[in-house]
């Protein structure tokens, strides 16, 4: 494993626990750690910078999420997405995005549907920059923003919920050759719906981007 000065944890700014369960979290939704990849303490320690009881820790609080799974008779290790959970999972996002975004455009104030936008564009830009984490965390925001817009704070817990699962699923359908430009042209699609208050339209094409994605993932899923 390469890079490891770029793992070291800094201990001023938080607590310790929090910033390597951190840096973590991003070397597998980076995939610097592959899905599959043995996850062995002491190589861990040394990559990090801290002790063992604390990557034993982040290590409980990555299986947790979903992002580590124990392999008997060999450890922890990056979790292989599970093709039929993988598909619950869009199911669900399918189910309850397809409703925010019916509700958005239906109850949303002028300026939220204004920042569902600039959210596009920042995600948009990330993907100009080439920095999947990025992406991530403004696909996230715009998701926020959709699902808190339409008043849908309930739905928005339960997707939380599965937050890290989601985003692993997502950094590997945003690496796919040619993503960028239909990623944003679906989203454009959606905010377009919202603007125009057509909440059939929003549902149709907030459940056209989830069932793209969903093949994606199915056949990413299928190769590894």
């Amino acid at each position: 494993m390469e890079d490891s000065e770029g793992m070291k944890v800094e201990r001023s700014v938080a607590t310790l626990r929090s910033l390597t369960l951190e840096k973590m979290r991003d070397a597998i939704l980076d995939f610097r750690f592959r899905p599959g990849e043995r996850l062995v303490e002491r190589t861990l320690c040394e990559r990090l910078g801290v002790s063992r009881s604390v990557v034993r820790e982040v290590l409980r609080h990555l299986e947790a999420e979903g992002l580590v799974e124990t392999i008997p008779h060999q450890g922890p290790a990056v979790t292989k997405p599970d093709p039929a959970q993988a598909a619950q999972i869009y199911e669900i996002r399918g189910l309850l995005e397809s409703e925010a975004a019916r509700a958005c455009a239906l109850h949303a104030s002028e300026r939220d549907i204004d920042a569902l936008g600039e959210a596009i564009d920042r995600i948009d830009a990330a993907f100009r920059e080439g920095s999947p984490r990025d992406v991530l965390k403004a696909t996230t925001e715009f998701y926020e923003k959709l699902f808190l817009s339409a008043g849908k704070v309930v739905a928005w817990d339960v997707v939380r919920s599965l937050h890290a699962r989601i985003n692993h699923l997502r950094g590997m359908t945003i690496a796919t050759s040619g993503r960028h430009e239909t990623a944003i042209g679906e989203m454009r699609r959606l905010h377009d719906a919202i603007r125009r208050r057509d909440g059939a339209a929003a549902y149709d094409a907030s459940l056209a981007h989830v069932e793209t994605v969903a093949g994606l993932a199915d056949t990413i899923l299928g190769e590894i």
